[in-house]
């Protein structure tokens, strides 16, 4: 599957997954808005892809991010943001949705394992009964530190005006 390392319509992507099965491939699936794509983002994915044969990555579109992070997100559009996370090497493919959880993608991929983030220790994580109604396993993955889109806007924020 290294080949691939594109922006996939769900179509293709669920022709790509026939392709893994039929391979007896593991398919590592995980999802989210990758907003202002930082460090953080390449360790969880990086570590993400280890797990499994093929890594592949739903891209919250821009309703979607807007919905679920408020107002002036996303600030990448999610073509964008798409395609930059599909030039990453250890992904395998990206798919842009514009759902406000991965249920639908996770339901059509069914994947062996989906991957969030160790911040979801603390919370409720809505596509876990999906993911194991369709025979799956979630791991989650420990994040870096002072690494989030986030942090990376409050220290934008905090910079002081330039000089003329």
């Amino acid at each position: 599957m290294r080949n691939m390392g594109s922006v996939l319509t769900l179509t293709q992507a669920l022709e790509a997954r026939d392709r893994l099965r039929i391979a007896g491939k593991t398919l590592v699936f995980t999802n989210g808005h990758f907003d202002l794509l930082h460090v953080g983002h390449l360790d969880y994915l990086e570590k993400a892809r280890t797990l499994g044969d093929a890594l592949f990555v739903g891209v919250n579109g821009d309703a979607s991010t807007e919905a679920l992070k408020g107002s002036g997100r996303p600030i990448v559009p999610a073509a964008d943001r798409a395609r930059l996370i599909a030039a990453l090497r250890c992904v395998d493919a990206a798919i842009l949705f514009e759902t406000l959880t991965a249920d639908d993608l996770i339901s059509a991929l069914k994947p062996e394992i989906y991957v969030k983030g160790g911040d979801y220790r603390d919370r409720d994580l809505p596509e876990r009964p999906t993911v194991e109604r369709c025979g799956g396993r979630v791991v989650l993955i420990d994040l870096l530190p002072e690494r989030s889109t986030t942090a990376l806007i409050a220290r934008i924020r905090a910079l002081p005006e330039p000089h003329p």
